[in-house]
């Protein structure tokens, strides 16, 4: 696995990696269980042979408190490792919901304010408002998405860290 700082300079929403082991998935839930316990004041984690999930240990947590997900999975006979740092899943799923739900509701009122311009009809005469509103809180969860990132930056850089440490020494060298 080549790691490029530049890639997690950029912080992008949910970076990947993918690498191939010559470790059984229980070996490496073991070896990854113990590298935890050894940094267990600054990482804290889930570990079983399928999935891993590690996180920053800090007094507080906010919303979008970075998490490394690590899974293995046999793939034509070798054991591959993917990992995919970002927030939570539920934190995730639901700014994939705002998106989703504002996007819908931006249509359905531009299209209301359309049609009614069309038939030159005034039964909806707060569609377009209703439209620029909808783009408003689209840019309004883009920034608290964004915010959230700057705010994890550090977090992200020491579960890059955790992964480079904890997993790279046991990658198949083709």
């Amino acid at each position: 696995m080549k790691t490029e700082e530049t890639t997690l300079d950029r912080i992008r929403t949910r970076p990947r990696f993918k690498m191939f082991t010559h470790l059984s998935k229980e070996e490496y839930a073991e070896n990854l269980s113990k590298y935890l316990k050894e940094h267990k004041d600054e990482f804290s984690g889930n570990v079983n042979k399928e999935v891993a999930t590690i996180w920053v240990a800090t007094e507080y947590d906010n919303y979008w408190k970075p998490r490394l997900a690590l899974r293995t999975e046999a793939e034509d006979d070798e054991i591959v490792i993917r990992g995919v740092f970002g927030p939570s899943s539920a934190v995730w799923t639901f700014f994939m919901f705002l998106y989703f739900t504002f996007a819908i509701l931006w249509m359905t009122f531009f299209t209301m304010y359309y049609v009614e311009e069309q038939i030159k009809s005034f039964e909806f005469p707060w569609a377009l408002n209703a439209s620029f509103l909808m783009l408003f809180c689209i840019a309004g969860t883009y920034a608290a998405a964004r915010f959230g990132q700057s705010k994890a930056k550090d977090e992200m850089q020491k579960l890059r860290r955790f992964a480079e440490e904890s997993t790279l020494q046991f990658e198949k060298k083709s």
